[in-house]
Formats: structure tokens, sequence, C-alpha cells
């Protein structure tokens, strides 16, 4: 009998200890060891979608809330951190299912959605009816708001049905936090 891969939605609190580093596994392995402490911590907190086959996590997506400043307000922002699938389960549409079940966290929750993509995952996000973000970026910074250069071509957003609009071309400050920002 062949088994099914599971998706199942949790939050943070919710994961066991071995669930937990089976993501960070995950994560290692789906960014050649290039995920940071940080970058984990920054996925924690929030709701986990996961794709599982027994014990082995699959694919991953994750969203928490952040506090965004655009157009003169403070928006409640689910921002997607740690999505990856196992290189050995790559083109099965993975991704899509974990994003699937992300966004419906987004559009229920938040104001807006908001990620940093790189350059290999872009195509899956604006696929999706992510929009690039055009204007410039900030960050709330312990020393005050801050320039975000790097990260101006990285930042995509979702606009949330029934939601005020968003300028794509005004100026985008996140809240602070360790490691990179965005």
């Amino acid at each position: 009998m062949c088994r099914v891969p599971q998706t199942r939605t949790v939050h943070t609190s919710d994961l066991s200890p071995a669930e937990r580093d089976a993501i960070r596994r995950l994560l290692g392995l789906a960014f050649l060891g290039t995920f940071a402490d940080d970058d984990f911590d920054h996925a924690l907190g929030g709701m986990h979608a996961m794709v599982v086959d027994g014990d082995e996590t699959i694919a991953h997506a994750a969203v928490v809330q952040r506090q965004f400043l655009h157009g003169e307000r403070s928006w409640r922002c689910g921002f997607v951190e740690a999505v990856a699938v196992h290189p050995g389960w790559r083109g099965q549409g993975y991704a899509a299912t974990v994003m699937d079940e992300i966004e419906r966290v987004i559009d229920h929750g938040y104001d807006l959605g908001a990620l940093s993509s790189s350059r290999a995952g872009r195509g899956l996000y604006l696929h999706r009816g992510w929009r690039p973000w055009q204007g410039p970026t900030f960050v709330v910074a312990p020393g005050g708001i801050t320039r975000t250069p790097d990260d101006d071509d990285g930042v995509l957003v979702r606009a949330v049905a029934g939601g005020a609009e968003l300028d794509l071309t005004a100026a985008l400050t996140c809240d602070w936090r360790n490691g990179d920002v965005w």
C-alpha cells in the first residue's frame, strides 16, 4: 500500500519537539545549510503548514504576525517565512500545497501578506498573484527608521480582499527583529 503525504496546519505552540526538529532539519537541507538560527526563530510564533510523510516533514511554510507602516497607518501583516520542500520531493506541488494554506490564514487573519523572496523562489509567488513592492523599504530599527535598500527588490505583498488599497510605489516599513529584518 502506498502512503499518501498528509497536510497539517498547526500553531508553533502545538508543535512537538520532534516536529520542530524535523522542520529545522528540512530547512537546513532545503537551504543547503545556509538557514541560520535567526531565520528559524523568525518562523516561530505563528502558524505552520506542513506536508508530512510518516515522521518526515517534506514541505513547510510559516506565517507570523508583524507590524508594518504604510500610508500613515500600522498594518497587521501576515509575514511568510521558511518556505521549503525537501529536495527529493520537489516538483510535485508541495510548495503550492503549503502556500495554499498559508494564504488562507493570511486572507482571514491579517490586513495584508508579505514575504521576502530569493530570486529562485520569486516565480512561485508571482504565479500565485503576489505583487512586487516597488517603493522603498525601511525598518523601525533601535536607532530609528532606517532605509533597507538591499531589500527593495525582494519584497512581495498580498492584498487581502476587502482590505485597504496599497500604494505599491510608496514606502513600506517593517518592525525590527534580529538577523535579516525582511
